[in-house]
């Protein structure tokens, strides 16, 4: 289950950060400067890497066997700037600490 939570960290950093930039590109786009380069280049990289996102935590959450309740967190980090680095924390920290042979059980 290990290889799941590094794989997942590991997306969900990237798509926070594009998140991020997307949201930064955004605000140029349709802000006072009107530059919308940034948004349009960000934009599709942030959807491709969201569903390999998306992948991975139906994997994640699949193997430890949590409620349905905690996939739609997971799923609500990756489109709410900022929300995805905290919910990364939490999610990393929790599968960790999950208990070995409930671990097991779900692989």
């Amino acid at each position: 289950m290990e290889g799941a939570v590094t794989r997942y960290r590991i997306l969900a950093l990237i798509v926070g950060t594009l998140l991020v930039l997307l949201a930064i590109g955004m605000v140029l786009k349709y802000g006072p400067t009107d530059m919308p380069a940034l948004a349009g280049i960000v934009a599709p990289v942030h959807g491709l890497v969201y569903m390999v996102y998306l992948v991975a935590a139906y994997d994640l959450w699949r193997r430890t066997g949590w409620p349905l309740s905690r996939m739609v967190l997971i799923v609500l980090g990756g489109v709410v700037p900022l929300m995805t680095f905290f919910v990364e924390r939490k999610v990393v920290h929790d599968a960790r600490v999950l208990p070995p042979a409930k671990a097991e059980a779900n692989a």
